[in-house]
């Protein structure tokens, strides 16, 4: 049974890095500056990072170790969360950008 759990955390943390490549993707084509870095080939680990304003920074990474959310204003850390909540947050991030291009679109 720990076989199998330790298999799909590390398939989660996998996908999770994968919709972090593409959300920096979508991310930059929208003009925020994003990045989304990895070790190695075998994505079991990624560090993202995106600045929505000046001043306001994003900062997201997954591991097997872990998952946190960090949100900073001026290099002061406004909030941090971690598993869940982190991952919620980053849906809420993900939804902002999703709608604010749909009101670009008309306008």
């Amino acid at each position: 049974m720990f076989l199998r759990l330790a298999q799909q955390h590390q398939e989660f943390v996998q996908d999770l890095v994968m919709n972090l490549q593409a959300l920096t993707i979508i991310l930059e084509w929208r003009g925020y500056s994003a990045s989304c870095y990895t070790c190695g080939d075998q994505m079991k680990s990624a560090s993202f990072m995106v600045s929505l304003r000046e001043k306001h920074l994003i900062r997201f990474v997954v591991s097997d170790y872990g998952i946190t959310w960090m949100e900073l204003w001026d290099d002061r850390e406004l909030m941090k969360l971690e598993g869940a909540e982190a991952i919620k947050q980053l849906q809420e991030l993900s939804n902002i950008i999703k709608y604010s291009h749909t009101i670009q679109l008309t306008t």
